[in-house]
């Protein structure tokens, strides 16, 4: 399900993100950043280590942020997903990413933000 972050007329407000998934964000964020990338993502593991990436285009591969950030935890020993966040102008979370999260942890929320670290949808299944 996907959570709006900005609210409706007459609903209660969306929570603040907790300090380290607004870490998270930043992460995202300074990955894109770096490179000019088309999202950046970050990811932190069950031990609270954080791992971040940029979205990569070649003619022979093509693999997302999230993608690449839940891969740097994986291969570093991570076996839970606590958080993730992708920064990225689309409107929706790509499904490979998605996808990505879900194989380790099947109910760890990911924020989308837009470049400004705008938080505007938290997916949470």
């Amino acid at each position: 399900m996907t959570r709006p972050a900005t609210r409706p007329r007459g609903s209660t407000p969306m929570p603040e993100l907790s300090a380290e998934d607004a870490k998270l964000v930043t992460l995202a964020r300074a990955a894109r950043a770096r490179i000019g990338a088309v999202e950046g993502a970050a990811v932190r593991d069950g031990d609270g280590r954080t791992y971040n990436a940029a979205s990569v285009a070649l003619p022979s591969l093509s693999v997302t942020a999230l993608q690449l950030a839940v891969a740097a935890a994986v291969s570093s020993g991570a076996t839970k997903l606590e958080a993730a966040a992708v920064v990225t102008e689309a409107s929706t979370l790509d499904g490979l990413g998605h996808a990505a999260v879900r194989d380790v942890s099947p109910s760890a929320p990911i924020h989308l933000a837009s470049p400004d670290a705008t938080v505007f949808a938290t997916v949470d299944d």
